[in-house]
């Protein structure tokens, strides 16, 4: 989490930036990134270091290749919307009609209503609900964002991903903890065993996502929990694709 005048943000938090603002100070931002926050101003947090009071975010374009990775003063933070404050906007229902990842999230409401931590819409379903652009498509997936500041357990991940399954669109849950991110299905199913964790440099193998292994892998934590985790996980050292792929090997190798 990061801490600025006035706001606290997490990764996957939208902001309403000023865009002129922004882009006075990015003198490298591609052509499209003007058009697109004149639309709709928001960014999202993403994951990676935070200089100062800088805050990592990412803004998004029509095409899905079109990402770009910025810094913002927090200072000039206009509003923050959180994945669960999108929980209360309320979905038309052309669109839900339209759109198999937005009758989910519907659907999904109600199988989580007596759920403890707190949860919401991020991806494109969760763009559209803060901005109200329809840049959810047919096609689009239900991207999940769920905090869990303290540690959960396999059993607890087994019964979200339960009552997230057969909806009409594919559901992909991504857990949040104050240091690393992590899939919800692959906790559920791999553990105790490693799982890839996703930090501000890169992703890394580790077996609990909330102890101090994890947390000694990131040399800002202890010193100010300044650093903003997000969705852009960067570049990996080459010790962590050898890692990874021996990993991912492996699990291949159990699936046959």
């Amino acid at each position: 989490m990061f801490h600025g005048e006035g706001h606290s943000v997490r990764t996957h938090d939208l902001l309403e930036i000023d865009a002129k603002q922004l882009l006075a100070s990015q003198a490298s931002a591609p052509q499209w990134v003007e058009g697109e926050l004149r639309k709709s101003p928001f960014a999202v947090v993403r994951r990676g270091p935070a200089p100062g009071h800088e805050i990592p975010i990412g803004v998004r374009g029509t095409g899905r290749n079109q990402r770009w990775a910025a810094f913002y003063h927090s200072k000039l933070v206009k509003s923050v919307l959180t994945p669960s404050q999108l929980l209360t906007r309320a979905i038309p229902t052309s669109r839900a009609n339209a759109i198999p990842a937005l009758r989910a999230l519907d659907l999904l409401k109600e199988r989580w209503m007596e759920s403890v931590l707190p949860w919401g819409p991020g991806g494109s379903v969760g763009f559209e609900l803060a901005s109200g652009r329809h840049v959810a498509t047919p096609e689009s997936d239900l991207d999940i964002v769920l905090y869990a500041e303290r540690r959960m357990t396999a059993e607890e991940a087994k019964s979200l991903c339960d009552r997230a399954m057969n909806l009409p669109a594919v559901v992909d849950i991504r857990v949040e903890t104050p240091v690393c991110g992590f899939s919800l299905k692959e906790f559920a199913g791999w553990s105790p065993a490693a799982i890839l964790l996703r930090i501000p440099r890169g992703i890394v193998l580790a077996k609990d996502p909330w102890g101090d292994e994890i947390r000694s892998m990131d040399p800002n934590y202890a010193a100010a929990r300044s650093v903003l985790p997000t969705r852009d996980c960067g570049r990996l050292r080459k010790n962590e694709f050898r890692r990874t792929d021996v990993q991912m090997n492996r699990r291949k190798g159990a699936a046959k």
